[in-house]
């Protein structure tokens, strides 16, 4: 057994020890926190030319992700959020195409290629590869676009098409007119450090 005394010191230690270990725990945390950008304010529109009416829809809920040290990028787009012109356009497309009840979101799950240095104000041309699932259907894709450093905040631009047969979305005869087989997606999302 220990005397008093050794004791004492030897509790001084453990708990010196234990204090030191939260501290580089927190200052691990803090600096991977410090890494994280969330979108503070996202546009995903989409836009598909038809022979009778183009159809044009924009999502303003979806908050893109980005860890700045890994390239990791994650975009959940939930598919309600899509505000099209006309209400029974937006009806059709939750109901019939995109069964919105039955699969809620589209996510973008990725990689940044290029080694980007995210402390240096700049526009830099990027590719992310990664998989885009839709309608429950899962492909691989690599997306080109701009991405913007300024002042503390980032910029994420890109423009691309999805081939709907491709995820399993089937048009109705009577509506094969009105809908395009290939329809293009724009992203805008402005991302600002995640404060917890």
């Amino acid at each position: 057994m220990l005397a008093p005394g050794r004791r004492t010191k030897q509790l001084k230690k453990t708990k010196m020890r234990k204090t030191g270990l939260f501290i580089i725990l927190l200052m691990i945390c803090s600096g991977l926190y410090s890494q994280i950008y969330i979108a503070s304010s996202s546009e995903i529109s989409f836009f598909s030319e038809a022979t009778i009416e183009n159809i044009e829809a924009v999502n303003k809920a979806s908050k893109p992700i980005l860890n700045t040290s890994t390239g990791d990028i994650q975009i959940k787009i939930p598919m309600k959020g899509f505000v099209f012109a006309k209400p029974l356009m937006q009806e059709h497309f939750n109901e019939d195409y995109a069964e919105s009840e039955k699969f809620p979101d589209a996510f973008f799950r990725g990689k940044i290629n290029e080694q980007i240095d995210y402390t240096k104000d700049g526009e830099y041309k990027a590719t992310a590869a990664g998989k885009i699932t839709i309608h429950g259907v899962e492909k691989e894709k690599t997306l080109e676009g701009t991405l913007i450093v300024k002042g503390g905040h980032i910029v994420l631009q890109t423009k691309f098409n999805i081939h709907i047969a491709d995820y399993g979305i089937k048009v109705p005869s009577l509506y094969v007119k009105n809908i395009a087989e290939d329809v293009s997606v724009k992203l805008n999302a402005t991302l600002d450090p995640y404060k917890k």
